[in-house]
C-alpha cells in the first residue's frame, strides 16, 4: 500500500511539473529619444536629470552664503572669459546670472563658446569683493570707465563645475 501511494505521488508530481502556460511573446517597445551632440569638458557627464533653469533658480533662492548643493543644471552662456576661458556666466532666466568656474582650473571653455550647456558640480551663493569683480571685468574686456564704476561687493549665484557639456 505504501508503495502504491508513493508511486501515485511521484507520478502526480511529474505530470504537474509539465503543466506549461504559454504566453505570447511581445517585442520590446523601442523608444527613441533624439540624440543631442555635445562637446565635453572636464569630468565625463551626461544630460540626464539636469535641472531646468527655473528649477535651479528655486534652489539658489533658498541658499544662504556658505551653503552648497550638488547639482546638474542646464543654462545658456551669456559670457566667457576672453583671456583663457577660465569662467563663464550663464543665464538661468532669473534676476541674476550664474558665475561658473571650473574645479581646480582643471579645464577651460573655448573663448568663443556660446549656446546651451549642461554643468555638473556645486551650486552656492557668495558675496564677491570689489577687487575680484574688477578682475572679472578686465577679463571680460570691459572699458576703464566700467571697471572704475565697480565700487561695492556683489551678492552672486556661483557654480563650481567639474564637468560641462556644450551643445554643438
Amino acid at each position: 500500500m505504501k508503495k502504491t501511494i508513493l508511486l501515485f505521488a511521484i507520478t502526480a508530481s511529474l505530470f504537474s511539473c509539465k503543466n506549461e502556460t504559454k504566453t505570447a511573446e511581445t517585442a520590446p517597445i523601442e523608444t527613441t529619444t533624439p540624440e543631442i551632440a555635445y562637446a565635453s569638458f572636464g569630468k565625463d557627464i551626461n544630460d540626464t536629470d539636469a535641472l531646468s533653469a527655473e528649477r535651479m533658480m528655486v534652489h539658489y533662492k533658498n541658499l544662504k552664503v556658505g551653503d552648497t548643493v550638488n547639482a546638474k543644471m542646464k543654462g545658456k552662456i551669456l559670457e566667457v572669459c576672453s583671456s583663457k576661458g577660465c569662467w563663464m556666466t550663464l543665464d538661468l532666466e532669473g534676476d541674476a546670472p550664474v558665475m561658473v568656474k571650473f574645479k581646480d582650473y582643471g579645464f577651460f571653455m573655448p573663448l568663443n563658446a556660446e549656446g546651451d550647456v549642461v554643468v555638473n558640480g556645486k551650486a552656492f551663493v557668495t558675496e564677491t569683493p570689489v577687487d575680484e569683480l574688477k578682475h572679472y571685468a578686465e577679463d571680460a574686456g570691459k572699458s576703464e570707465e566700467e571697471i572704475a564704476a565697480i565700487t561695492e561687493p556683489k551678492f552672486e549665484y556661483r557654480f563650481e563645475a567639474d564637468g560641462v557639456l556644450l551643445k554643438e
